[in-house]
């Protein structure tokens, strides 16, 4: 579903020097799977990340989402590419002066959808996140944990092929952080949605993820495979990094 290949990113810093946020980096991940991108902060993850959608455009390299290079598009081009990859934030980034169900059918509305099937599809996110009773509630009404639930049903109104998700539970507690993962493993199986996930856990990757990339300076250090156990068989630097984060 997703291939990187070669791609890199460097900013410039205020005095003039560079800064490479991401390494020449190959990276695929299969249709359908949870990859976790994880890492110390500075790792470089949440530039990859955005490289997928290309909120960061990359200075070398191919970004492809489902066989399309959206580094090819013309700029409407890689709007209508876009309707396919939901995005969810770390801080939430709702719109205060509208309701849940308003949220959620924002991007809907952008897409040009015709009102009832607004409706319609915004009463099916809500049911798929359990938020039908918070629907005229306001984002100052609810908790953390609800109003990312709001941002995962928003990201999943368009029937995206590719969710990601920017350390959506590094804002809060235990518990509820548990409660998002679940929702994402949840839209994961019942829609086959691939969703790529940044985070600085590894409970979070050992919970939902099939595999992960280790990120270091930029660069991918090593892919693992969660569920088959390869995580122990990691370098013991990876491991100590990992442990660390």
């Amino acid at each position: 579903m997703i291939h990187l290949n070669n791609v890199s990113k460097r900013f410039r810093h205020p005095d003039g020097g560079w800064f490479d946020a991401v390494r020449a980096t190959t990276l695929s991940i299969a249709e359908g799977e949870i990859f976790g991108l994880i890492g110390f902060s500075g790792a470089g993850k949440s530039t990859l990340l955005r490289l997928i959608n290309l909120l960061e455009r990359p200075e070398a390299g191919a970004v492809l989402v489902d066989g399309q290079d959206l580094t090819r598009l013309s700029a409407s081009e890689l709007r209508r590419a876009r309707q396919n990859i939901g995005m969810v934030f770390q801080q939430f980034n709702l719109l205060a002066n509208r309701t849940v169900a308003e949220n959620v059918a924002f991007p809907l509305e952008i897409a040009g959808w015709n009102r009832a099937d607004i409706a319609l599809r915004v009463a099916e996110c809500l049911e798929v996140v359990g938020l039908t009773d918070r629907a005229e509630h306001y984002p100052a009404q609810l908790s953390g944990g609800q109003k990312q639930r709001v941002g995962i049903a928003r990201a999943l109104a368009p029937r995206p092929k590719v969710i990601l998700a920017d350390e959506p539970t590094s804002a809060l507690d235990p518990k509820t952080t548990q409660s998002v993962l679940q929702c994402l493993a949840d839209i994961n199986a019942r829609f086959g949605v691939t969703i790529v996930l940044v985070t600085h856990e590894m409970g979070v990757v050992r919970a939902i993820c099939q595999r992960a990339a280790l990120l270091d300076g930029g660069s991918v250090v090593e892919v693992m495979d969660v569920k088959q156990g390869e995580v122990q068989a990691l370098s013991s630097a990876a491991r100590d990094m990992l442990e660390a984060a």
